[in-house]
């Protein structure tokens, strides 16, 4: 049914959220790297669906930080309620539309079950998403009649008995644009809160004859709200249990599923990989067949190819690692940098935004910035790029089968050809030419008889 009429999908975003005890808006809180408002976002998108955001508090970066296509932007400037936010979309709204509502601060509804709420609605029956709980303290409870749902009671409304429900509403609904346009136009606020509830079209539908019918979440936490930085990382643990037991599905050996964090989108390419524990995974990031990552590591933005080794206590951000190349321990990749294939990259070595051709090493405490080298390169411990003099960024460049000797410094721009070696404690300041040995030192000097001061 819902693919033969236009979806329009209402986002409420406006709260401030108060108990996040927070100056960002609650919906800006990140579950697995993402807002929570992007997640509903993204599911609204998978519907094919037009979306309407609510917005409220701390607008600008609400706005800002929120991507997605056919985005309609409504404010609501004073919070009176989940009727009050709706009304204000309501310019936006034909009658023939299926409109669904949903909420920024529940991030992890599925699109399967919001299919199957869409499915059933036409003119004569609207959908509730509803869900029981052991402890329903704070929602607002279904009360049904011979088993036909009549209304909703909101927990500070809900006598004695009512509160005994355990069969609670979850906000979300979808509805012909109509029947809601009507609804909205009736709703008071002659209640505890004296605030516009939403809640209260179900019964003026119920008197019109339009039945209610009731769908449920595989989990309840699909529909489990954030008000807290407590709920916040509840639903951060539950995502990453799901991330861990897809991996897993797929083939990935996860020495602890609890200890792994996933910030973004993690593309498996293979199999036979390996993720030691408490691995963090930020952005986009690409692993192929036979990748072991080390314990420790954080992974940002990276294409990982087959057979690599990332050992422990590494850091990789915005870089491509190739074939059986080997990183760390203890080894820092930056922003521009590609490591060919079977290349090595040992501890306490930072290389950023530089080509490492095929073959090529940098074993030992050495940083590499702004280079291109070639392959089969050897770069001795404690080497140094020195490829800024304080305003300018300069580039270094060592062709294949270069020898780079221990506590050298090259200063860029500057250029080591094919093959040349360039022997331990030179500073390099002019081009070293192909197949020659280029070196810089004083003359060691030798004093006998010396004695080393001793204390008075």
């Amino acid at each position: 049914m819902f693919k033969k009429m236009g979806i329009k999908t209402i986002i409420l975003a406006a709260g401030q959220g108060t108990r996040m005890k927070s100056n960002t808006a609650k919906v800006l809180h990140k579950i697995a790297g993402k807002p929570m408002l992007q997640w509903v976002v993204d599911t609204a998108n998978q519907l094919d669906s037009q979306t309407i955001v609510v917005y409220g508090h701390d607008a600008e970066q609400v706005i800002k930080k929120t991507i997605g296509h056919n985005i309609r932007w409504v404010e609501q400037k004073q919070q009176l309620g989940t009727g009050h936010a709706v009304q204000q979309a309501i310019a936006e709204l034909a009658d023939d539309d299926l409109v669904l509502i949903l909420y920024g601060d529940v991030p992890l509804i599925k699109k399967a079950t919001l299919a199957n709420m869409l499915a059933v609605v036409d003119n004569k029956t609207m959908s509730l998403l509803t869900v029981k709980l052991n402890d329903a303290t704070g929602y607002g409870r279904i009360v049904r009649d011979n088993g036909r749902v009549v209304k909703i009671v909101e927990q500070k409304d809900a006598t004695q008995a009512q509160r005994q429900i355990s069969e609670v509403n979850t906000g979300i609904m979808a509805i012909k644009g109509d029947q809601l346009r009507s609804c909205l136009s009736k709703l008071k606020n002659n209640n505890a809160q004296n605030e516009y509830y939403l809640t209260d079209i179900i019964e003026m539908l119920v008197e019109s004859g339009v039945s209610i019918n009731t769908t449920h979440p595989d989990n309840e936490r699909e529909v489990q709200g954030v008000n807290s930085k407590l709920q916040l990382n509840q639903l951060e643990r539950y995502q990453q249990r799901l991330i861990a037991e897809d991996l897993m599905s797929q083939g990935v050996t996860l020495t602890d599923a609890k200890r792994l964090d996933v910030r973004g989108e993690l593309i498996i390419n293979g199999q036979d990989i390996f993720i030691d524990c408490n691995v963090i995974f930020e952005g986009k990031v690409t692993l192929g067949s036979n990748v072991s990552i080390g314990a420790n590591c954080v992974i940002k933005n990276a294409q990982i190819d087959d057979d690599a080794q990332i050992y422990a206590h590494s850091v990789l951000e915005d870089c491509c690692v190739g074939k059986a190349t080997k990183v760390g321990p203890f080894a820092r990749i930056r922003p521009g940098t590609v490591l060919g294939d079977n290349s090595q990259v040992g501890n306490f070595v930072e290389v950023k935004k530089t080509n490492l051709g095929k073959g090529s090493k940098i074993n030992h405490l050495s940083y590499i910035g702004d280079a291109e080298v070639g392959q089969r390169v050897n770069i001795g411990a404690g080497t140094i790029t020195c490829n800024y003099d304080g305003v300018n960024k300069s580039k270094t460049t060592i062709e294949d089968g270069a020898f780079i000797g221990s506590d050298t410094q090259l200063v860029a721009p500057v250029t080591v050809g094919k093959n040349a070696t360039i022997a331990a404690g030179t500073t390099l300041t002019k081009n070293a030419a192909a197949n020659t040995l280029s070196l810089s030192r004083t003359k060691q000097t030798t004093l006998k008889g010396w004695k080393r001061p001793t204390k008075d």
